[in-house]
């Protein structure tokens, strides 16, 4: 329509040729309808998404923030994971969000400032704590030549990093632990606070309720932070590292195996945060004159 109404405007200049004003106007009339008009390439289609807006750049917190996560979560740290953690913790609290992609391209950027902090959080010298404030408990799994699973439980007083108990278990639940916890209060002393994972068998209302009938107070880390029980999580590394090269046959080897690897950790393998003792030397006396009895 616009084009036929240009070249109509046209002719009539043409005709009017004689009178210059008059084509003038017409020519400027044309030109205003050819400007106005809304060229058809560009026009936007119904429902099509709106344009895209270059978002803000991230604070710095936020950056620092994933390269700590980076660092503590070597084996794991997938993109996702980190970004899923760090939406976790701070979608609510700070109304800030990271995306995998975003996360991809910070640890590409900055992969010798996560080696730095990896290697100072390698070589931090814990807080003392006080003697039985804190004991980390956590169940971790070991495959037997038999084929089977072996769940193991484990106590590790923080103060002293003396394994408490360190116990191959035949079924996993609430009340066995509740019993086995009994069982090392009963031999060294109750502790004020106890701290675990997030798993089922820890958040079921027996356990909490022992708990709280114990006087004992019930802490859990966040979701996907086991750094947050570290000395547990540090445990069962160098555990595996031994067992690993032992041929576990059946579930009573592995309590034999159990029995000898928590004497030779409390007492035989210097810790490097006690400066080079042993954990049994800050035990309980009777944890460290007599060789640990078979928990069973």
């Amino acid at each position: 329509m616009l084009i036929v109404v240009l070249v109509l405007l046209h002719a009539l200049a043409t005709t009017l040729d004689r009178s210059t004003r008059w084509r003038r106007v017409l020519l400027a009339f044309a030109l205003c309808l050819g400007l106005g008009g809304r060229a058809r390439g560009y026009r936007r289609l119904p429902g099509s998404p709106p344009p895209r807006i270059r978002a803000q750049a991230k604070p710095a917190w936020v950056r620092h923030e994933v390269i700590r996560l980076k660092a503590l979560m070597r084996e794991v740290g997938t993109c996702r994971a980190i970004a899923d953690s760090f939406n976790r913790r701070f979608a609510e609290r700070r109304k800030m969000t990271v995306g995998r992609t975003w996360v991809n391209k910070t640890i590409r950027k900055h992969q010798y400032e996560i080696d730095f902090v990896r290697r100072q959080i390698k070589n931090a010298r814990p807080r003392p704590v006080p003697k039985n404030l804190i004991w980390g408990v956590d169940l971790t799994g070991k495959v037997t030549l038999d084929g089977k699973t072996r769940l193991i439980l484990d106590v590790i007083e923080h103060a002293s990093r003396a394994a408490l108990w360190l116990e191959a278990l035949q079924s996993k639940s609430s009340w066995v632990l509740v019993e086995k916890l009994v069982e090392a209060i009963k031999r060294h002393g109750k502790p004020k606070v106890v701290r675990t994972d997030n798993e089922a068998v820890f958040t079921s209302g027996a356990f909490r309720l022992a708990l709280f009938l114990l006087g004992i107070q019930h802490q859990q880390t966040g979701p996907g932070c086991p750094w947050q029980n570290g000395r547990v999580e540090r445990f069962f590394g160098t555990l595996k590292e031994k067992l690993d090269r032992l041929a576990v046959d059946s579930f009573e080897a592995l309590s034999q195996a159990l029995t000898e690897f928590r004497f030779f950790y409390n007492h035989v393998r210097p810790h490097q945060n006690l400066g080079g003792r042993t954990p049994g030397r800050g035990a309980r006396p009777r944890c460290a004159s007599s060789p640990p009895r078979p928990n069973r």
